[in-house]
């Protein structure tokens, strides 16, 4: 086995927006790569037939599926952040929860000092976390 990666499916013609949304919020991240639909298709000309992004070093895979399908992303898999500074959770959260929907408000669950749950505008979900 040569790795392991998690695999996110956009439908709508969304995966490069929200890479590029993904690495300018999070430091130390980058689109690695990208390959696109040509005219001749399947997919939408211009749409991602496959790309790898990385957040703080874990790599991602993503695509653009020209297929619509009844499914979407859901809450049972997310996206785990663990934050330094209250700042830091406060200005994420509140960048994330743009045309987002809270699954559970920050604030202070007793299990850290501070943990919010969202889904954001392209319905991936994020657990943001600030420990003790």
């Amino acid at each position: 086995m040569k790795d392991v990666k998690p695999f996110l499916m956009f439908q709508g013609g969304t995966a490069e927006e929200a890479m590029k949304y993904y690495t300018s919020l999070i430091e130390d991240s980058e689109i690695k790569s990208i390959t696109r639909y040509g005219a001749e298709g399947p997919g939408k000309e211009g749409t991602v037939i496959q790309a790898v992004f990385s957040l703080k070093g874990q790599e991602f895979m993503c695509i653009d599926s020209h297929i619509d399908h009844e499914f979407t992303f859901t809450p049972s898999f997310s996206i785990y952040l663990t934050c330094d500074t209250e700042e830091e959770i406060d200005s994420l959260y509140e960048k994330m929860m743009q045309n987002g929907t809270a699954l559970m408000p920050i604030n202070n669950y007793g299990f850290s000092k501070k943990f919010g749950w969202l889904n954001d505008q392209f319905g991936i979900s994020w657990q943001l976390n600030l420990p003790e």
